[in-house]
């Protein structure tokens, strides 16, 4: 068992990789009384063109099958992974992004037990139309749900702007048309190409003895047949990285009291492999931080002229295959909001140069927030970034802004903010609201 220190924080990280190919890290944490595991599969929902386990062909399966098959795999012949969870003291969840699907359990009693009903429930499939008909219902229902939620519409809105034909553009959820198709083989193929303990990975963290809880886990997976370990071979989707297909302006009309608008950046320049994607990530963090935090000289301007008010937010998402950053507010000025957001952002180097004393005052912030959610064994976990980053945690970030200098920001901001990648989308109010 390999042992990661992080003797700033007073912190061992242990990880080992199974004969089976799953990444174990176990992290105990004294003075808790909780423990928390999630298990991660590198696919999400973006992964819906593949060759499945045993097959030689590229195959395309339909939007939404990897959020259903999430659904489905809690439900067995017999009994719900929820009640068994529920009988051992446990709340247990699952969510699916664009890149992975992770299930997750916490409790403060019987750890072994729950931990074992995490890796049993997920590594033990079982599928029949019956279930999956009624389950196409459900997710149909919560599918049309967030087609009404205005705030959810204005979230892939601006995504449709800046990957129109790309599977970003669409729910992860699936539409009610594309998830009608799903088939019981459709998840059992998706299952098997994803769900090999060598595409997964496992983070327990909490009131836990680092060789016990590996034992535990390997007693576990001793008790299982695998298939041999083989390579994915997934297409990964089209991105166009001249930026040509990006929408520059699209703008919806709904049922709203105030118009809401959103200027969004796609990532047109390469982000580097492994840890140094890290770097890349909290240095555009640190940009936006720079000049879009409530303490900034533009947000301040602009909350001051009635430009945007408490909802303004912005956002910067990396993860397999796509980075993109989003800044927004409901307003009641849309096109000045665009316009003023636009230039912040083309102007980012004059604004910033210099301005040490603004940056070392943010980077302070930012590290006193990476240590207060140090305190969350659900933040500390949840933050792995698994393969993405090289198996980066929550500790090495901390770092990573120590060592970050203001100019290493602004480089990476010219890269990341050009002309061509800028797209903005608004929601006005229908005509009479």
């Amino acid at each position: 068992m390999e042992i990661v220190q992080y003797p700033q924080f007073d912190e061992k990280l242990y990880r080992e990789k199974l004969d089976n190919g799953l990444e174990v890290n176990i992290l105990p944490r004294s003075g808790y009384h909780k423990t928390y595991g999630i298990l991660t599969t590198d696919y999400g929902s973006l992964d819906n063109k593949f060759v499945p386990l045993n097959k030689s062909k590229m195959e395309c399966v339909p939007d939404g099958v990897a959020h259903f098959l999430e659904h489905k795999l809690f439900e067995k012949k017999d009994h719900d992974a929820f009640d068994l969870f529920g009988h051992y003291g446990a709340d247990a969840n699952a969510f699916t992004s664009f890149t992975n699907t992770s299930y997750l359990f916490s409790t403060a009693s019987y750890p072994q037990k729950n931990l074992d009903i995490l890796l049993d429930f997920v590594q033990e499939p079982y599928f029949n139309e019956k279930s999956i008909e009624k389950e196409k219902g459900i997710i149909g229902q919560e599918i049309k749900m967030y087609e009404d939620d205005i705030d959810w519409r204005f979230y892939f809105g601006m995504l449709q702007n800046l990957y129109p034909e790309h599977p970003l553009s669409i729910d992860i959820a699936g539409t009610v048309e594309s998830i009608a198709k799903i088939t019981v083989q459709n998840l059992y193929d998706c299952y098997w190409t994803f769900y090999h303990p060598q595409n997964m990975n496992l983070f327990v963290t909490g009131a836990i003895e680092p060789k016990e809880t590996m034992n535990w886990i390997k007693e576990n997976q001793a008790k299982k047949q695998f298939m041999p370990i083989s390579d994915i071979k997934r297409a990964n989707p089209e991105n166009d990285e001249s930026g040509q297909d990006i929408i520059p302006y699209r703008m919806l009309e709904l049922d709203t009291q105030r118009p809401k608008a959103a200027v969004g950046i796609k990532g047109l320049d390469q982000v580097p492999a492994g840890r140094e994607g890290l770097i890349y990530k909290m240095r555009i963090d640190m940009l936006l931080w720079l000049l879009f935090s409530d303490t900034s000289v533009s947000y301040l301007r602009l909350y001051n002229e009635g430009v945007i008010d408490d909802s303004f937010d912005f956002m910067f998402q990396l993860e397999r295959g796509f980075h993109y950053a989003s800044i927004n507010s409901d307003t009641d000025d849309p096109q000045r909001f665009c316009h003023d957001i636009i230039a912040i952002l083309e102007n980012a180097d004059q604004l910033l140069k210099g301005q040490y004393t603004q940056f070392n005052l943010a980077k302070k912030e930012l590290i006193g927030r990476q240590i207060h959610s140090m305190n969350s064994l659900e933040s500390i976990a949840n933050q792995y970034s698994g393969r993405l980053f090289n198996g980066a945690t929550i500790f090495d970030r901390v770092a990573v802004i120590q060592e970050m200098t203001l100019e290493e920001v602004l480089t990476a901001g010219k890269e990341f903010i050009r002309s061509e990648a800028v797209s903005v989308y608004q929601i006005l109010p229908k005509e009479g609201n």
